[in-house]
C-alpha cells in the first residue's frame, strides 16, 4: 500500500467536494453505492467530512483525530491540534503537582471529585465507576497515568514534571494497578482500558503487569468459551485484545511485537467470520489495524475487513454510521478515524509528534482531558 502524501486542507476538501458532486450527479448516494468506491476514496471522503468540521468537535476529539492522522501521514497540518492538546496536558499535570505539594489529602479529595463526576448513564459506565471506587485513589491515578503517557509520547514529560517527578511517580507506585488490571470486573467490563494501563505502566518504567493482565484475561476469556459469551462480552474480549496490540505499538507509532503478540493475529484470522458477523465497525477497524501492526500475516483477512467498512460507509453523509444507523459527528469520530487509518494504512508509521517546550503555550485554564 502506498503511503499517503501530505495534503493541504484546501486541496483535500476540494477533492472531497468534487467527489461528492460527481456521486450526487449520478444518483449514487447511500451506503449501498459505496462499493463502487476504492478504499482510498472512502478514506478521503471521511477525512474531508471531519476536517471541514473539526472546529465543531471538542478538544479531546480534535486530539484523538489529529494524533492518529499525524501518525499515518506525518502531515504538519495536524500539529496545531496536537500542540493545543499538549499545552492542556502540561497545565493540568502542573496544577495537580501544585495541589499535591500543598495538600497532603489532595489525592483523596481529587479522586472523590472525579468519581462523583463520572457519567452513569449506561450500565457499562455504572460498572466502571463502581470498579474504580473499590481501589483507593484509582480514579485520579488512572487519569494521571494517561496524561503522563501522552506527555511522554510528545517528548514533554520531564519538562512538565520539573523537579517534582518523584512525588508524581509516588502517586502511581502507591496505586494498586496490579489489583485493577487483573480484577475480573475490569477484564469483563473494562478490558481495553485495563490493557492500556498495563502497557502504559511498563512504558513509563513504573511496573510491568503485562503478563499478569494477559494471564487473568486468558482465564476469563479462553477461546473455548467464545460460543457461550454474550454479544457484549464477545465484543469486550475482542476490543481488549486489539488494545493489547495498539498499546504495544505506542498507539500507532511503531509496529507491535510480533514475537510476543503474534498469537492475537492468529486468533483474529482464525475467527474472522465471527468477527465480521458479531462485532461493530469500531472493533472491526481496530482488528484490521492490529493485524497491520503485527505485520499483516493474512492480507485477505484485512481486505475482508476493509470491504466491510466500505460497505458500511454512507456516501451522502461521508461517514460510517453507528450500528443503530445514527450519523453523529462527535460520537462517530472514533469509528470514522479508525476507518480512515485502516483504509489508508501507510508503509511507514510516524512517531510523535514530539515538541520542544518553547513550542508549547499553556492555557490559563486547562480543558478536561478525556482518556482513550
Amino acid at each position: 500500500m502506498r503511503r499517503l502524501s501530505p495534503w493541504s486542507c484546501v486541496s483535500f476538501r476540494l477533492f472531497g467536494v468534487v467527489m461528492l458532486i460527481l456521486l450526487l450527479a449520478t444518483g449514487c448516494t447511500g451506503a449501498s453505492t459505496s462499493q463502487s468506491l476504492t478504499r482510498l476514496e472512502v478514506a478521503e471522503l471521511i477525512r474531508d467530512r471531519y476536517e471541514s468540521e473539526m472546529h465543531s468537535l471538542p478538544l479531546s476529539k480534535q486530539r484523538h483525530y489529529a494524533q492518529r492522522l499525524y501518525r499515518i501521514t506525518g502531515d504538519p497540518e495536524y500539529l496545531f491540534y496536537n500542540r493545543l492538546y499538549a499545552g492542556n496536558l502540561v497545565k493540568s499535570v502542573r496544577q495537580d503537582i501544585d495541589e499535591l505539594l500543598a495538600d497532603e489529602y489532595y489525592v483523596q479529595s481529587r479522586n472523590q471529585t472525579m468519581l462523583e463526576s463520572m457519567p452513569r448513564r449506561t450500565e457499562r459506565q455504572i460498572q466502571r465507576a463502581q470498579l474504580l471506587s473499590e481501589f483507593e485513589g484509582m480514579a485520579f491515578a488512572r487519569s494521571l497515568l494517561f496524561r503522563m503517557i501522552q506527555l511522554e509520547y510528545y517528548g514533554l514529560l520531564d519538562w512538565a514534571l520539573g523537579d517534582e517527578s518523584e512525588r508524581v511517580y509516588q502517586v502511581l507506585t502507591e496505586a494498586d494497578f496490579l489489583g485493577l488490571v487483573t480484577h475480573p470486573n475490569a477484564i469483563q467490563h473494562y478490558a481495553a482500558q485495563a490493557a492500556n494501563i498495563a502497557w502504559f505502566l511498563h512504558q513509563l518504567g513504573i511496573a510491568d503487569y503485562r503478563d499478569e493482565f494477559l494471564s487473568a484475561f486468558g482465564h476469563i476469556y479462553p477461546s473455548e468459551r467464545d460460543a457461550v459469551l454474550s454479544l457484549n462480552q464477545y465484543r469486550n474480549k475482542i476490543y481488549g485484545l486489539t488494545h493489547v496490540v495498539i498499546a504495544d505499538s505506542r498507539y500507532y507509532q511503531q509496529p507491535a511485537d510480533e514475537a510476543a503478540l503474534g498469537w492475537i493475529a492468529d486468533y483474529f484470522i482464525a475467527n474472522r467470520e465471527q468477527l465480521l458477523r458479531d462485532t461493530t465497525e469500531d472493533i472491526l477497524a481496530e482488528v484490521g489495524i492490529s493485524l497491520m501492526l503485527l505485520g499483516n500475516p493474512e492480507p485477505e483477512a484485512v481486505t475482508q475487513i476493509q470491504q466491510a467498512l466500505i460497505q458500511s460507509f454512507d456516501v451522502e453523509h461521508r461517514m460510517i454510521p453507528s450500528p443503530e444507523g445514527v450519523f453523529h459527528l462527535e460520537r462517530g469520530e472514533h469509528r470514522n478515524v479508525l476507518a480512515i487509518m485502516l483504509l489508508a494504512w501507510p508503509d511507514v508509521l510516524v512517531s510523535g509528534p514530539r515538541f520542544l517546550p518553547e513550542q508549547i503555550s499553556l492555557p490559563e485554564q486547562w480543558i478536561l482531558i478525556e482518556e482513550e
